[in-house]
């Protein structure tokens, strides 16, 4: 794990603080499954196995009146670059949180939730959050190799020899500045901005959440970019590069 700014070792301790935010789910572990922010309540995205048009359908009725700025959650059609996604938003919002997915075919790879900070270069404060979700991945292998080599039983030691992999391939990729890696931000504004994203090329879905919300009751679990039928978990039968 190396080749990380000294700014971005600085924030990985700061997000560490941040329960909800440092969460990583594995994408489509399992029909019950869902981002483990355990202290958010208010969810932004499908729940899992719901039918994706019905979801898409219903998300004109979470817009706000007219007036206040709430947290919304925009899910795109296709992972961006950090330099795309931060251009999503320009002009309407606030980026408060960056959701990365590395997409390797046919293989379940984890969502990973970022604290986007610093204002001015949205693109700089993405690319911060990208090589924190670098660093965590690169843990996540250590930690899965690490716990296979004491696992009891050669089904144990073969799951956690494959989570290793799958995650050291995905550090590899978020250490890429060009990773198309971003499949969703949570962006604070209004209905007016809400509608003009909503509309903006690339923006598959906003969610927003009530008025009054606050960032930590968020539990975010975006719609993937393979999901067009359901929200159900991909394959995981393919190979680890």
């Amino acid at each position: 794990m190396t080749g990380l700014s000294t700014r971005a070792l600085g924030w990985i301790a700061a997000a560490m603080a941040v329960v909800f935010l440092g969460a990583v789910w594995a994408a489509g572990s399992g029909p019950s499954a869902g981002p483990p922010a355990a202290t958010g309540s208010v969810r932004l995205g499908p729940d899992p196995g719901q039918d994706v048009a019905g979801y898409l359908a219903g998300l004109p009725a979470t817009l706000p009146p007219p007036g206040p700025a709430v947290p919304a959650l925009v899910q795109f059609a296709r992972p961006l670059t950090v330099d795309a996604a931060a251009a999503v938003p320009a002009g309407v919002g606030p980026v408060g949180t960056a959701v990365f997915r590395v997409p390797i075919d046919r293989v379940q790879t984890a969502l990973r939730f970022e604290p986007v900070t610093g204002t001015g270069d949205a693109a700089g404060a993405l690319g911060v959050a990208r090589e924190r979700a670098a660093y965590g991945a690169g843990a996540d292998a250590d930690r899965a190799a690490h716990d296979g080599g004491g696992a009891g039983t050669p089904e144990a030691r073969a799951a956690l020899a494959r989570r290793a992999a799958v995650a050291a391939a995905e550090g590899r990729a978020l250490g890429d500045p060009g990773c198309a890696c971003v499949v969703a931000l949570v962006v604070t504004a209004d209905r007016a901005g809400l509608e003009a994203l909503a509309a903006r090329q690339g923006v598959r879905a906003v969610q927003a959440a009530p008025p009054g919300t606050t960032a930590p009751e968020l539990a975010l679990s975006p719609l993937l970019p393979e999901q067009t039928t359901s929200a159900s978990p991909p394959p995981d039968d393919g190979p680890v590069p």
